[in-house]
């Protein structure tokens, strides 16, 4: 393990890709058609410059942000991302020790490695539960109640997958889920030995949230039936807070706040569903006018250094989460690996305040 050779997200990513099989490499890394959508968005994150400021006294520096009432550590959170111990045996409980370390949201995905009742007690209650609309929803339901009664107080309803986008990269390697293991798959796990053996005496990475009496997932099931009375059922299911994700246009996101929901979060699912959308960051300052000021704003997808949230926070958002750069993190240095690229990231926002002349987060 090289925990101390990631000095960035791009050294996780370099690792990560020798060690991963290619199958696993590119179900983590690949976005749809094309993947310009993740390359537009990552040309906007570029084109923004911060504004650097001299002679100010920047020795005591906080980089705490209010989410929800709760003081985290950091600005920043874990994005829910399905399948995360494909990545290293044990990714998911992982990521939800360093949310409790740090007191961050980790957002756990309706398609993870792990019970969610699990999780959320590793976690020491600072997690969120992602959850899809499919089917007829009947799954789903069941799941949000199970998600309530294991104690989550944030229900993170992803909207923008009415149906699963067409990621190449997958499709070429066979990928399934659950996971399922053909000639090809089995030549690609020969030629990496080291993350195979580990994976093969930890057990197959399934999908733990679906152990329940009647109902099994699809990955690919139709989600096109959710609609606005569908947010209406879960608004009136849910006691908590509940956050819409996924949301890239302005007037659903002055619909969204209309109807209730306690935040939104600005995402592509990672370019991972339409090719063609617009970038994330560049709708971001539209959809703070949409909603106003003081309406709860979060932020996801293409970040990929400290400097980039604070990018985020200067564009509106309230709160931003990384995702799949802390997998890579995961396997290329496994726990370590994971600790060290969080640190990298603080230590870059940090060093970017002083620059900027900040000593809190607005």
């Amino acid at each position: 393990m090289s925990a101390s050779a990631i000095h960035s997200a791009a050294d996780a990513r370099r690792l990560a890709k020798r060690r991963l099989p290619w199958m696993v490499f590119d179900y983590i890394d690949g976005s749809a058609g094309a993947e310009t959508g993740a390359a537009r968005n990552r040309a906007a994150l570029d084109a923004m410059t911060l504004r650097a400021r001299i002679l100010r006294d920047v020795s005591q520096r906080s980089l705490s942000k209010s989410i929800f009432g709760t003081q985290a550590e950091r600005p920043f959170g874990i994005a829910p991302m399905g399948m995360c111990n494909l990545s290293g045996p044990g990714a998911d409980l992982m990521l939800a020790r360093l949310a409790a370390r740090h007191k961050v949201p980790h957002g756990v995905s309706t398609v993870a490695s792990t019970p969610l009742e699990k999780i959320i007690e590793v976690a020491q209650g600072h997690a969120w539960f992602q959850i899809y609309f499919s089917g007829d929803g009947a799954g789903t339901f069941k799941l949000v109640e199970r998600a309530r009664q294991a104690g989550y107080e944030a229900l993170v309803l992803t909207v923008d997958v009415p149906e699963v986008g067409r990621r190449p990269r997958e499709l070429r390697h066979g990928f399934k889920m659950p996971f399922r293991i053909g000639p090809k798959q089995f030549v690609d796990f020969a030629l990496h030995p080291r993350w195979s053996l580990t994976s093969l005496f930890a057990g197959k990475p399934q999908m733990a949230n679906f152990e329940m009496q009647g109902y099994e997932f699809d990955r690919t099931e139709s989600r096109a039936r959710a609609d606005w009375d569908t947010l209406k059922q879960m608004r009136d299911a849910w006691p908590g807070k509940l956050v819409v994700k996924g949301v890239l246009d302005p007037d659903d996101a002055r619909a969204l706040k209309e109807q209730g929901v306690d935040a939104i979060q600005v995402s592509s699912h990672g370019a991972r569903q339409l090719e063609s959308a617009p970038s994330p960051f560049a709708m971001l300052p539209e959809i703070r006018a949409a909603v106003g000021e003081d309406f709860p704003l979060f932020f996801d997808s293409g970040l990929r250094s400290g400097e980039d949230v604070l990018k985020a926070l200067e564009q509106g958002a309230d709160f931003a989460f990384f995702g799949r750069v802390l997998q890579f993190a995961i396997a290329a240095g496994g726990e370590a690996g994971l600790n060290q690229l969080w640190d990298v990231f603080s230590d870059e926002l940090s060093i970017a305040m002083a620059q900027t002349g900040m000593t809190t987060l607005r």
